[in-house]
């Protein structure tokens, strides 16, 4: 059995940006980042991806090339949590033990909780496709351009999802496309979401709706894709309320697919009735366990599954995890600020910056609920950049 100072459990955006800061420190605490993958994705890049704009491995990088120096990586994928024992297993079968807990696990895509799903997904001649895979994200694009007639339709589920204006932009994009092609008006354009409205904070949903009109997408509240079937290219959605099931024809269906938090969280003391890690609003500190934090898209914290979300968390989580190590108060807040740099176009974006209250918190001097060709190339430019050199390096901004 292996003793650490600090664990962190996932080397996504939470994980390795929490270590970093953690590392960065003048006199740092020893840190154990445990995550199985070879490869890192910045995977907001990816609504760009499936609509032509880059090629998909502008998105990756090696894992390895991100791990903070002086930080211990252990390769392998948690199997179990004991924080009444300040343990967890690994697949492996191997128990580690620890000082502070730091959870950033990322989000489960759950591809068979649709059935017809996770055989069509990608694969040519079916119109199935989606961007929340690094192996499917390409048939977005090649979906998007071979399309010059018929029935398009874009799906979002009632489950929380990483990024959730991902579903729209890509409506928007593909809808660009056909407009600029001269197949506007050949192409229906529908999107289904199983919730009910374009988006959660006015300002910025009055704008969208503006420019779903300008498109001419149908929208659909609180309906849920629950099948497919591929072979007849039929979506079965399910009324939210009512329960009534519909049947749709496509021609071309992007799916996103339902989510929720791992099952080794799920299933583990550190799960609230959600299955989402229980943390505390404001601190990111576990609500039982004092030694245990979490934050990103594996916690309960209330805001939108963001990575300008977790850019924003995690310097509480990084001072509070040093407060908590050294038996001091625990001295930082997190508001709930979140980002969704919601593209409208090809060259144009509404950027949505709010937090826990549905309030916006804007850094710019103009209203940023109006779509900008500057805030567009923020998203496609100099964001990467933000990410890879500086987030991920722990710096502070």
């Amino acid at each position: 059995m292996a003793h650490h100072e600090v664990i962190i459990v996932g080397g996504g955006s939470a994980g390795i940006t929490v270590a970093a800061m953690l590392r960065n420190q003048a006199h740092p605490p020893a840190v154990t980042i445990i995550d199985p993958s070879e490869k890192h994705y910045y995977q907001p890049i990816w609504t760009l991806v499936g609509a032509g704009v880059f090629p998909k491995e502008v998105s990756e990088r090696s894992e390895a090339d991100y791990i903070p120096p002086g930080a211990d990586w252990i390769k392998d994928s948690v199997a179990s949590f004991d924080p009444d024992n300040n343990a967890l297993t690994l697949s492996s079968g191997e128990t580690h033990t620890y000082n502070a807990l730091v959870v950033a696990a990322g989000i489960q895509i759950n591809w068979d909780a649709i059935p017809g799903l996770k055989e069509s997904v990608g694969q040519p001649g079916t119109g199935v496709c989606s961007n929340y895979s690094f192996d499917t994200v390409d048939a977005t694009w090649e979906n998007i351009r071979n399309l010059k007639k018929g029935t398009a339709i874009f799906t979002h589920p009632s489950t929380p999802i990483k990024c959730g204006g991902a579903p729209i932009k890509i409506t928007y994009l593909a809808s660009d496309h056909w407009r600029r092609n001269g197949l506007g008006s050949q192409v229906t354009k529908k999107f289904v979401k199983g919730g009910p409205g374009i988006f959660a904070v006015k300002k910025y949903a009055d704008s969208l709706t503006k420019v779903a009109d300008r498109y001419g997408v149908d929208r659909v509240w609180n309906t849920e894709l629950v099948a497919l079937r591929p072979d007849q290219k039929q979506a079965v959605f399910r009324h939210m309320e009512t329960g009534e099931e519909t049947v749709e024809q496509y021609d071309m269906i992007h799916v996103t697919p339902p989510m929720s938090a791992p099952d080794f969280i799920k299933n583990s003391p550190l799960a609230a009735e959600t299955g989402w890690v229980e943390v505390d609003k404001e601190t990111t500190q576990h609500v039982r366990y004092p030694n245990v934090f979490s934050l990103g898209d594996c916690s309960n914290l209330p805001t939108s599954k963001t990575g300008a979300a977790i850019r924003k968390q995690a310097p509480t989580t990084a001072n509070n995890v040093l407060a908590f190590l050294a038996s001091e108060e625990l001295p930082k807040k997190y508001d709930g600020y979140t980002s969704c740099p919601l593209v409208t176009g090809y060259g144009s974006l509404i950027l949505a910056e709010f937090n826990y209250n549905k309030e916006p918190m804007e850094s710019f001097p103009f209203n940023q609920a109006e779509e900008r060709y500057s805030m567009y190339a923020l998203k496609a430019y100099a964001l990467p950049k933000m990410y890879w050199h500086g987030m991920l390096r722990g710096r502070e901004f």
